[in-house]
């Protein structure tokens, strides 16, 4: 069987090229694992699907940690407001929320997944449910993949498959396999978007605690990396929620007592504001036990937490605190630690930070430059970006330059 393009991964960037190539008028063979399309796309953004950012390409590249150059000429043919209007375009109205993220206004990611799915019946695009378990070349350049046992000729290829996180959605390191057996060279792979594993004890402690409107700040030793004002959560092992997922891609080189978390429990209050907050509830609570004059400031399952962080006894009663303990208590409100020991295990990320080495892919083209004919989009290759829908306007770029060229 001959055509024009073969794409590996029915995911955002293989579905994006798919639609593109076709658009070109050429004939295009998607293979994809899953029974149906896109379902690492249909998860995403707690199943809203932040489908983009919508600001300028200087933004999105300073949200790129990883390579964020090897990206500028496939952001300048494909950017978030062509990614906007592709899906409006398609049906799907979006919105653009806090921090410019993108979704579809009906907040349903199926409405993404199933607009491409959509797009590329009407185009013609066959999908295969196999898995691909070789690329076939000859002197140097493509000919087709085998899958299932069978051979299916094109003379452009697109690696699309994705890394190797949320495995049960297919998203099982297929890509690096293939591509490193035609010479291609694989950094290493790190969980990217991950929720932070603590030995704090009392992270357990406070499992199931949901902190919403706290800044949380990032330190590498004493100096802060990252602070952003939002929601997280306390787990058996440690911290997760979207500050935590975003914190984690700052973190660079994981090594024991060398990352903390610092949490602003009362961001809105400046320190006198606090202090004098917590004096007035001091005052209405003068013969009280500590523990029990705290109530109003903190949530049920962090006070006894901070009661112990505190060094105040938790039956001291208020009215014999000191000024110094005061203040210090206030301290601790606007600066609660956790300390950080690892990431959680890279099944847990929502993307693989590593992949195929950019000094080996065409920046124009995505074309490699070992295999002619062999082409590259996506999660698979070694960029990543923060939180805040830059990873899947990646997807959606690389994918639109390798479709133009293919």
């Amino acid at each position: 069987m001959m055509t024009d393009v073969i794409i590996i991964g029915g995911g955002a960037a293989g579905c994006f090229a798919a639609v593109q190539a076709a658009r070109l008028g050429k004939s295009v063979l998607v293979f994809e694992k899953n029974e149906r399309l896109g379902r690492k796309l249909r998860i995403t953004g707690k199943g809203r699907c932040n489908v983009t950012n919508n600001s300028p390409t200087e933004e999105h590249m300073k949200n790129i940690p990883v390579n964020a150059r090897f990206l500028y000429s496939a952001f300048s043919m494909f950017d978030a407001d062509d990614t906007m209007n592709f899906f409006e375009e398609l049906g799907v109205p979006l919105k653009t929320e806090r921090g410019n993220r993108v979704f579809p206004v009906s907040d349903k990611a199926d409405d993404i997944a199933d607009a491409l799915a959509y797009e590329m019946k009407r185009l013609g695009v066959k999908v295969i449910n196999k898995r691909v378990t070789k690329i076939l070349t000859e002197n140097g350049s493509c000919i087709g993949v085998r899958a299932g046992g069978e051979e299916y000729r094109s003379a452009s290829v697109l690696i699309a498959c994705g890394g190797k996180s949320y495995p049960n959605t297919g998203s099982t390191g297929d890509g690096y396999t293939l591509a490193e057996a035609l010479g291609h060279t694989v950094t290493e792979l790190k969980p990217a978007l991950v929720p932070l594993v603590s030995p704090d004890k009392y992270c357990a402690e406070m499992m199931g605690l949901s902190l919403r409107n706290v800044t949380l700040t990032l330190l590498d030793g004493e100096k802060p990396i990252y602070s952003e004002l939002g929601e997280m959560l306390f787990t058996h092992f440690g911290v997760t929620g979207p500050l935590v997922l975003s914190a984690s891609s700052h973190i660079r080189n994981m090594q024991p007592n060398r990352y903390k978390l610092r949490i602003d429990l009362k961001p809105g209050l400046t320190p006198e504001q606090l202090d004098a907050r917590i004096q007035r509830d001091f005052a209405e609570n003068l013969n009280r036990d500590f523990a029990n004059g705290i109530r109003k400031l903190l949530p049920a399952k962090l006070i006894p937490v901070a009661v112990r962080l505190s060094g105040i006894a938790a039956e001291q009663k208020i009215n014999g605190i000191t000024k110094e303990q005061r203040r210090s208590f206030g301290e601790l409100i606007k600066a609660f630690p956790v300390r950080i020991s690892g990431f959680r295990p890279l099944d847990e990320a929502i993307i693989t930070s590593g992949g195929i080495s950019v000094k080996e892919i065409n920046p124009k083209t995505m074309e490699s430059k070992l295999v002619n004919g062999l082409f590259f989009a996506g999660e698979v290759i070694d960029v990543d970006a923060y939180t805040g829908g830059f990873n899947l306007q990646i997807a959606f770029s690389t994918a639109y330059s390798a479709a133009m060229y293919m």
